[in-house]
């Protein structure tokens, strides 16, 4: 089965990098030709089209929910979404991945039958920095973990 780990966010907005983060630790960590690891600093039908010819994606993606402590790693499937305009799964510019990915369905796209979310909340995303907040930084091992646990690699 074709696989896509993906991390969202944009490296240059502190907090927001983690999912680029996170993909750089797991590029150390794949080893099937199976499994592909990339980075995406855009949402909706752009996201959309990157998932295309999978057979399942692992999207990694800062989220600003104000729920859980800054640095909580949560896996879900992207029905389970909490918040559809949190983090790159959407944007103000464009559609929701939700409805991009109906879209792409409903146009024939081979898209990915299993998708699952590794969300790692987060509160500094707009502040221009390359670090990570302390409480984001160290989530980092715990998101990875995560994602290996799925067993999909």
């Amino acid at each position: 089965m074709k696989t896509l780990i993906l991390g969202l966010g944009n490296p240059l907005l502190g907090d927001d990098g983690v999912g680029w983060r996170v993909a750089d630790q797991m590029r150390l960590r794949v080893v099937s030709p199976d499994t592909e690891v990339d980075c995406l600093a855009g949402g909706g039908l752009s996201l959309m089209e990157r998932l295309v010819g999978y057979d399942r994606a692992i999207i990694v993606d800062a989220l600003t929910t104000q729920q859980a402590p800054v640095g909580t790693v949560t896996c879900f499937d992207l029905d389970q979404l909490p918040d559809p305009v949190a983090g790159h799964l959407s944007s103000a510019h464009e559609t929701s991945l939700k409805t991009a990915l109906r879209l792409g369905a409903s146009l024939g796209m081979s898209l990915p039958d299993e998708i699952r979310i590794v969300a790692i909340e987060a509160q500094q995303v707009y502040d221009f920095s390359e670090e990570l907040s302390r409480a984001v930084a160290a989530a980092v091992p715990e998101a990875v973990r995560q994602i290996v646990d799925l067993g999909w690699l």
